[in-house]
Order: structure tokens, then sequence, then C-alpha cells
């Protein structure tokens, strides 16, 4: 079982960056890949960002590559999503998610999800 919480979202200018963070706690962290996703109103979830176990390897949306940065510290048991540039466009609520595997996390059926945390960018 494990438990994620997001926190780190915010309202921001176009152009402005912002961090937002995954807290997990419950079985080994670093056993599990992580994903971020979006939602905007309207809109389905979107997968975002991916990070392996290791943090060696990751794989973004082509919406935000270049712009995201995803990025994991297994001894803090948390994952990050760095976000620069960001547009009016990112505006969603953003979510962490967890398995044990990398299909899983890549297709969105992760099983473990967090609350999700706010995102608004402001033109």
């Amino acid at each position: 079982q494990v438990q994620l919480v997001e926190s780190g979202g915010g309202l921001v200018q176009a152009g402005d960056s912002l961090r937002l963070s995954c807290a997990a706690s419950g079985r080994t962290f670093g056993s599990y890949y992580l994903g971020w996703f979006r939602q905007a109103p309207g809109k389905e979830r979107e997968f975002v960002a991916a990070i392996s176990w290791s943090g060696d390897t990751t794989s973004y949306a082509d919406s935000v590559k270049g712009r995201f940065t995803g990025s994991r510290d297994n001894a803090k048991n948390t994952v990050y999503l760095q976000m620069n540039s960001l547009k009016p466009e990112d505006t969603a609520v953003y979510y962490c998610a967890a398995d044990v595997t990398r299909r899983a996390v890549l297709a969105g059926t992760a099983i473990y999800w967090g609350q999700g945390t706010q995102v608004t960018v402001s033109s």
C-alpha cells in the first residue's frame, strides 16, 4: 500500500516556474515507477511525465517536453515535477501516480494516485 500527497501548486504568471512535490508513504518508495498527470476542466486526464525507480529514465508528453523536468529523491520518498516556462494551457489539477510497472504508469492505469494539486497559470 502506497499513499501519495501532492503539494506545491498555486497561481503563477505565464513564463514563471513552479515545482510540484509528491510525498509517498507506505512500502519501499524506490520500488515504484512514478508518474505525473494533469486534468483541466472539461478535458480528460493526460500524461505529463514518468520517472523510473532509479530516476535515470524520464518520459515526457510532447506538450511539456523541454519545459518540465521530473525527478525523485528516494531518501525523502518524494518525486518532483519542475515546471518552467509555464503557459496558461498548463492550468490543471496535477496528480502523481505510482505503480510497480512502467507500463501501468505510462498508460495511466497506476494503482496509486494522489488527490491532486491545483496549478493555475495566468496570462
